[in-house]
C-alpha cells in the first residue's frame, strides 16, 4: 500500500536535523513527482515542525545586531540569518501543501513540494557556504516570526497565501539585490552568483502563491486584491514596507497597486 503525502509530508516536518530535514524535503517532492504518494489526507500535521537544539530562537526584537557586514563576523551573521530563512521555509512550503492540499488540489500540492524542495537545495548551499566561513548553522541565535506567521494563518488557505509567499518571499524580491551587490563588491562572485540562484527561485515561488490565491479567491467570489489588502491588514503585524523591486514582483504576479496603497 502506497503512503499518503500528507504522512509523508508530516514525517518530513517532524524531522529535526537541519540536513536530515533538506533531504526528507527533497525526498517527498520527488516522490509526488513521480506518482509514488496517494493524494490523501489522513494523518495531521503537527502545530510546529521539530526543530533542532540550536539555534536558540529569540524574538526579533531581542536579535543581536549582525555589525558590519565587511567583517568576517559580518559575513558570518549575514549567512546565517539566510540560512535559517531557508530552514524555516522548508517546513512553511511542506505545512503549505499538506495542511491546505486536499482544499486546494494535487496541482497546489506539487507546487508547494517542489518550493520545498528548492528551499531544502538553498539551504544545503547556504549551510555549504558557512562551513567554508568555518561556521554551521545554529552556531548563531535566529528569531521565529516566520513560523508565527505560518501559526497565525493556519486556518485558512487564503490568509497563508496572502502572507508567506505574497509578504515574506516577496520581501526577500525586495531586498536580495542590494544584498547581492554588497556580496559581490566584497569579491565575493560564488555568494553573489548564489543569491542571484536563489532570487530567480523565489520569484517563481511568489508566483505560485499569486496564482493559487487568485484561483481561490476566484471560487469564493471574491475580488483577490480587495481581500489580499484585508488579509495583510488583519495577519500581518510588520507592515508592508518599500522599496519595493516592483520588476521582479510583476514577475511573480503580484500587481503594483495593492501593495504600493497599502504602504502608502
Amino acid at each position: 500500500m502506497r503512503a499518503s503525502v500528507v504522512a509523508a509530508i508530516r514525517d518530513a516536518l517532524l524531522t529535526a536535523d537541519p540536513r536530515a530535514k533538506a533531504m526528507a524535503a527533497r525526498r517527498v517532492a520527488r516522490d509526488w513527482r513521480l506518482g509514488r504518494l496517494d493524494f490523501a489526507f489522513t494523518a495531521a500535521l503537527p502545530d510546529r515542525p521539530a526543530r533542532p537544539a540550536r539555534p536558540e530562537l529569540l524574538p526579533p526584537n531581542r536579535m543581536p545586531k549582525r555589525g558590519r557586514g565587511g567583517s568576517e563576523r559580518g559575513r558570518i551573521a549575514l549567512w546565517h540569518s539566510l540560512a535559517h530563512i531557508e530552514f524555516v521555509a522548508i517546513d512553511l512550503a511542506l505545512d503549505m501543501a499538506g495542511r491546505f492540499g486536499a482544499e486546494m488540489g494535487p496541482d497546489f500540492v506539487g507546487d508547494f513540494l517542489a518550493v520545498a524542495a528548492d528551499e531544502a537545495m538553498h539551504f544545503a548551499l547556504i549551510d555549504r557556504k558557512l562551513r567554508a566561513l568555518g561556521s554551521w548553522y545554529g552556531e548563531l541565535p535566529a528569531h521565529d516570526g516566520l513560523w508565527q506567521a505560518a501559526e497565525a494563518t493556519a486556518q485558512d488557505a487564503a490568509a497563508r497565501l496572502a502572507i508567506v509567499p505574497m509578504v515574506l518571499e516577496a520581501r526577500g524580491l525586495d531586498v536580495t539585490p542590494a544584498m547581492l551587490e554588497r556580496v559581490r563588491a566584497a569579491g565575493d562572485e560564488g555568494g553573489a552568483r548564489l543569491l542571484e540562484r536563489i532570487l530567480d527561485d523565489e520569484i517563481r515561488h511568489v508566483r505560485f502563491g499569486a496564482m493559487h490565491f487568485a484561483a481561490l479567491c476566484e471560487r469564493r467570489g471574491e475580488e483577490p486584491e480587495t481581500r489580499w489588502k484585508s488579509l495583510v491588514k488583519r495577519y500581518f503585524r510588520g507592515g508592508v514596507k518599500p522599496p519595493f523591486n516592483d520588476s521582479a514582483r510583476a514577475a511573480g504576479g503580484l500587481s503594483r497597486y495593492p501593495y504600493h496603497a497599502l504602504a502608502s
